[in-house]
Formats: structure tokens, sequence, C-alpha cells
């Protein structure tokens, strides 16, 4: 009996470690050692020993996941655990103006992505036309989603 409640004792406290050490192994280890206790109860009590220790391991796990995710998030420790700001930012540079048509030359070679500069500011690019030296006067035709995309510029 003691090994039983034992091992359930040991399934929530690793279950309760899961939040600060998050990967998943801390909670199968849990879930074994709870299952182990189960194995035990059926064992040693019979079917309806197992089951009644079977329901205590699940209403524990079950317990354990409502304090950790109704209770927890709520208290002064919990909120240091978990986000509650939404972000605000673009994952895109914000262009100051439409490049397209506009006409640079290349800073390093293209071959086919490399940099350009246009009106002094330094901006990525791909190559329609392939591989550009350095020094090759170029055009923008389009954006993609953090380049440029150029041609070379007709002479």
């Amino acid at each position: 009996m003691t090994l039983i409640a034992t091992l359930f004792v040991v399934g929530v406290i690793l279950m309760g470690f899961e939040v600060f050490i998050p990967g998943g192994i801390l909670g199968v280890l849990a879930g074994l050692a709870m299952l182990a206790g189960s194995a035990l109860a059926f064992i040693d009590f019979g079917v309806s020993g197992g089951l009644v220790a079977s329901a205590i391991a699940v209403a524990m796990l079950v317990g354990m996941l409502y304090f950790e995710i109704k209770i927890l998030p709520k208290t002064t420790f919990g909120r240091r655990l978990f986000l509650t700001a939404a972000v605000d930012g673009v994952s895109s540079p914000i262009r100051d103006k439409d490049y397209v048509g506009s006409e640079g030359i290349t800073l390093t070679p293209l071959g086919p992505s490399g940099y350009i500069e246009i009106d002094g500011k330094r901006h990525e690019a791909f190559s329609r036309s392939g591989f550009l030296e350095a020094g090759i006067p170029v055009q923008v035709v389009g954006t993609d989603n953090f380049r440029l995309i150029v041609t070379s510029k007709p002479e």
C-alpha cells in the first residue's frame, strides 16, 4: 500500500515539475509512475481495489492539471511563468516607400541574392537576371518578403 501511494505522489510531483522543466519527459515519467501504482493496486487488491486506485490516480492528475492551468497563472509566482502580454510588431521590414521602378547599384555580387544600394540605403536583393557582379546598375522590378527583386539595368 505504501509503494502504491508513493508512486502516486511521485507522479503528481513529476507532473508539477513539468511546468518548470518543459519537454514532456517528466510528464511521461509521471504517467508511468501513476500507471505502475495502478498496476500494483490491481495485483495487491484485485479488480475492485485496482479500479479505486486508478480512479484516485486520475483524480489526482486532474486536480494537478486544474491547479496548473487555472490557479497557478493567477498567483504572483505564476504570473512570472506565463506570458500574458501581446507582442505588437511585424516580421518584415517596414519600407518607407515603394521601390518598384527604382534604380540602384549592387554592393555585393548577387548570386542570386546579395545587397544593393538605393538612395544611399542598403537593401537585400534577389537577381532575376542570374549572377551579377558588384558595381552593376540594377532596377527594382518587384518585392519579396524581405528583399527587393532586381534585374540588370539595360544600358
